[in-house]
């Protein structure tokens, strides 16, 4: 049985908006999901890193999801971020998810606590067997401590069930490995915005995208075009949107993208702690690099 491809091109990993006082904006996030539609995003992936899950409780994380899914309505697939480092909870979290009605599931690596290659193996198994809708891994080591060596993804890959991996270790060399011992087993997507195309040239599929979230048609673009085998645009329009790429990471990721859908109109807020306000000197660079882009006059 072949296994589903969930997205082609840019996913758009989606902050979430929030008052003063730390609550959920739905409102703005309504605004938020209309504007990524409106420019071409290929999918929605909620309560990800981008959009701070881990400060979330469990009744808000469900509601995020649930509304991100009332609101999209099926126009692209809504993947729900459902990982945790605690095995038992992340089943409870991605049965959850999926009665929101996600198309498909988010899962990390256990950060902190951490578990060995083969323990990875355990837990990813363990909770693909009573999941309900198709598994992407992430793999993140800079956030987790952990990575997903090629050998360990060839064999989370004989699960029907675990379909795809968002890759965000920056290790290229580590892809091309993958995918040889993968094969069509598993769809890979890239987790950094500067590396779409590379990706792409090697076989996979699309990106998660923090830029999306301030410019969704151009991350589409570059993923598009590498798709449609015009590499050569796909370079040139990587290359053209690098700096944006990387201001995004000026610090800790949202802090920088909430800042600038703050700067761009959308009422995003600010980060909840422990994550802070960017410092000025970073502030400046964020402003210099959006109004290069035309995001701010």
């Amino acid at each position: 049985m072949s296994k589903p491809i969930i997205f082609k091109g840019a996913a758009v990993a989606i902050a979430t908006p929030m008052y003063a006082d730390g609550s959920v904006n739905y409102d703005v996030l309504a605004q938020l999901i209309d504007f990524q539609l409106k420019n071409n995003t290929d999918a929605i992936v909620v309560c990800g890193t981008t959009g701070e899950a881990k400060t979330m409780n469990t009744d808000e994380h469900i509601k995020v999801i649930k509304f991100v899914v009332d609101e999209v309505a099926h126009r692209v697939p809504v993947i729900a971020g459902a990982g945790s480092n605690d095995t038992a909870y992340g089943v409870s979290l991605a049965d959850e998810a999926v009665d929101c009605g996600a198309d498909a599931l988010l899962l990390v690596t256990p950060y902190y606590n951490k578990t060995s290659q083969e323990g990875l193996i355990h837990h990813y198994n363990y909770i693909a067997d009573r999941a309900k809708k198709p598994i992407i891994l992430y793999n993140v080591p800079s956030r987790t401590g952990m990575n997903i060596l090629p050998e360990t993804y060839a064999e989370l890959a004989k699960h029907p069930m675990i379909v795809a991996s968002k890759e965000a270790n920056g290790d290229i060399s580590a892809l091309a490995k993958s995918i040889e011992l993968c094969g069509d087993d598993l769809t890979f997507y890239s987790g950094n915005d500067d590396q779409t195309t590379a990706f792409i040239s090697l076989g996979a599929k699309g990106v998660v995208s923090v830029l999306s979230n301030i410019m969704p048609l151009e991350a589409h673009n570059i993923a598009a075009a590498a798709l449609e085998g015009d590499f050569k645009k796909s370079a040139e329009l990587q290359i053209k949107y690098l700096d944006m790429c990387n201001t995004l990471f000026c610090d800790v990721n949202p802090i920088p993208v909430k800042e600038a859908l703050n700067l761009m109109g959308f009422e995003a807020g600010k980060c909840r702690m422990p994550l802070y306000h960017l410092n000025d000197k970073n502030q400046e660079r964020l402003i210099t690099c959006m109004k290069k882009y035309g995001l701010l006059k």
